[in-house]
């Protein structure tokens, strides 16, 4: 594992390392957004940018409309992974306030919406009925799309079936229709959403990685090997389950509706779902399937460019400039040094955000040095530019701090 973070620079030792110098140069990718982008400045409706191999069900809400801006695939089953946690906290807190919940039930539900804990979920899966809590949440919120999971995995809460039009039926319940102590208890866990998910899985991506808050998210992961982030609080238990997250068993069921068994479980998923921009003034739900084999870095990535192609009306995005990285293990540090203190680790291959760079330790990784570092906004810390995928010591066009 590398204990190191940034971009490329080098000290070039023969055709080998110009060979990879020059691939470097090929596909290095290096984007600029504005800080705040304005959606009047945006065309009314934008088709959602689907990366290349990626099957998405997209929709965007905007509640000041009542209109989407955006609809792709909006009908389209796939399996809920962490996302139907959700529903499972709902049907908890179903004509019960959050005050009369037993301590231990407050803290599993904190602990399940915040860090995405799979223990938690499983708990009141087992307790409350298991596929009874989708079938009581379909009736209750006229979900149309959402069914318990298929008949050949009766206990695996993950592989409820969910749409990213229901999706924002269960935001908009929630905004505009369930009591104000259930509203603001479970979007203030959504609003405190923790990056390192307590499987050790990185969990700011999408709609946490493309707009400055205030956003609360609801993530979901599937079928990836490794998560790439440092979570101090993950356990044994759940470290062992990050292959398949989201997709513990935890009793049998009674039936399954017709239309389950068809949902896709074997590619990598990854969705991303919640509110963004002041007063919670847009809804988004994007679900995405990737090729089998697609790493947790790549898939990151993907759904961070399609989310950054929408039309969210109220969100703000950050600015800096969009840099793929390279290696696994890279450290983001609170200081331009490798002595200062491990934020977190970056999931292998992602693309990070650059808000500036300065120079700092000189960093060496034969055969390349470098004593340059990118600030990362998103992370609030440093990465040493030799794990950055640009072929020069600097960022092009990224200011010095």
């Amino acid at each position: 594992m590398m204990t190191l973070s940034s971009t490329r620079s080098a000290v070039r030792a023969g055709a080998l390392t110009a060979a990879l110098a020059a691939f470097l140069c090929t596909t290095a990718t290096a984007v600029s957004v504005a800080s705040a982008e304005s959606p009047a400045a945006r065309p009314a409706a934008v088709q959602a940018d689907v990366p290349a191999g990626v099957t998405a069900g997209v929709a965007v809400f905007d509640r000041q409309t009542g209109t989407f801006t955006e609809q792709l695939n909006t009908a389209g089953q796939f399996r809920s992974a962490s996302v139907v946690k959700l529903l499972i906290a709902l049907d908890v807190l179903w004509n019960r306030s959050p005050d009369a919940l037993s301590a231990a039930d407050r803290a599993r539900i904190d602990t399940m919406l915040r860090g995405s804990d799979d223990t938690a979920a499983s708990t009141f899966w087992s307790n409350n009925g298991s596929g009874a809590i989708v079938d009581r949440m379909v009736t209750r919120l006229g979900l149309t799309d959402t069914a318990r999971p298929p008949s050949t995995h009766p206990g695996y809460w993950g592989y409820t079936a969910l749409s990213a039009r229901d999706t924002v039926k269960i935001y908009r319940h929630l905004l505009d229709s369930a009591p104000a102590a259930t509203r603001d208890y479970i979007l203030g866990d959504l609003r405190q959403s923790t990056r390192c998910a307590t499987d050790g899985y990185d969990q700011h991506f999408g709609i946490a990685g493309s707009f400055n808050r205030p956003w609360a998210v609801k993530q979901g992961w599937s079928g990836f090997s490794s998560g790439g982030c440092t979570a101090p609080a993950a356990t044994a238990a759940t470290a062992s389950a990050a292959a398949g997250a989201a997709e513990e068993p935890a009793g049998a069921d009674a039936r399954t509706p017709a239309g389950a068994d068809a949902v896709d479980l074997s590619r990598p998923a990854l969705h991303t779902t919640g509110v963004v921009g002041a007063g919670d003034r847009s809804i988004v739900a994007v679900f995405t399937l990737h090729p089998g084999g697609t790493s947790y870095g790549k898939a990151y990535t993907d759904i961070g460019r399609l989310t950054r192609s929408l039309n969210v009306p109220g969100a703000s995005r950050p600015a800096g400039t969009w840099v793929g990285t390279w290696g696994s293990g890279v450290r983001v540090r609170t200081q331009a040094t490798t002595t200062s203190g491990a934020i977190t680790t970056l999931p292998a291959g992602v693309e990070v955000l650059v808000g500036c760079q300065k120079r700092g330790q000189q960093v060496s990784q034969p055969p390349y040095v470098n004593d340059w570092w990118a600030q990362l906004p998103q992370y609030g810390g440093y990465m040493t530019n030799i794990y950055l995928s640009v072929p020069e010591n600097q960022v092009p066009g990224v200011p010095v701090c």
